[in-house]
């Protein structure tokens, strides 16, 4: 195979299905062109797993013991933005559509061949691996986040002072004594109870607007950095 089809192809991947057969010889040819491939026959050993959003890509099944498989693409998006190809048997009319909806990139039929399969993922890689911006702005005077797929976030009063200090802190971990000055809480274990409440609503926020991984992380006993190229729009 030439040298630039190989390279079209992710480095792990993920395969998430329970036909042990059918994955058994796809993981084989798959790893004949150069790709490390994990096979889980359940949704829930991949999300039990030691890095379940990890992989490179994946591809998925809809008929699995465990979590459905529309269910684990909506997962899996809520926390990665790599590839993601359905191949299923499952016939219903509205099953295209729901797992485009869900987060899928492709999906095929079975039975579909393993080259028509390393096709569609090549043509995926292409997509997710082009160069974007993964800057988040933060519009000041309109009190919004603007996440890298252009999403907007309405901010209240308490997220914009968080969100304040996160642009002054320049990809540094704010203190959680910090934040809790910019909300006008006491550093004490209430204040602290109040900031993790704060932190929890905008994380919850951002996911239902954007499919994006929120960079919005805590550092164990010290306090929150927001893990992304934050600029001023």
């Amino acid at each position: 195979m030439p040298a630039d089809t190989v390279s079209t192809l992710p480095r792990t991947l993920a395969l998430v299905d329970d036909d042990a057969e059918y994955s058994e010889f796809l993981a084989q040819h798959l790893q004949s062109l150069g790709v490390d491939v994990s096979r889980f026959a359940d949704s829930n050993d991949l999300l039990t797993s030691a890095a379940p959003f990890g992989f490179g890509f994946y591809i998925v099944d809809l008929m699995l013991p465990g979590v459905d498989g529309v269910d684990l693409i909506g997962l899996l998006r809520r926390r990665t933005q790599v590839g993601v190809v359905v191949v299923s048997g499952r016939a219903a009319p509205d099953v295209f559509a729901s797992v485009i909806d869900a987060g899928a990139d492709m999906y095929l039929a079975k039975p579909v061949s393993f080259d028509q399969v390393v096709v569609a993922i090549r043509g995926v890689q292409r997509r997710v691996a082009a160069p974007v911006s993964q800057d988040w702005l933060l519009d000041l005077r309109s009190s919004r986040l603007v996440a890298p797929d252009g999403a907007q976030i309405a901010l209240s009063d308490a997220d914009m002072a968080l969100m304040q200090c996160f642009l002054d802190a320049e990809g540094s971990v704010v203190p959680r004594d910090t934040l809790c000055r910019s909300l006008g809480h006491p550093a004490t274990a209430e204040g602290e109870n109040l900031l993790s409440a704060t932190v929890y609503r905008l994380r919850r926020r951002v996911e239902r607007a954007t499919p994006l991984p929120v960079p919005l992380l805590t550092q164990a006993r010290v306090g929150y950095v927001f893990r992304a190229v934050l600029r001023p729009a």
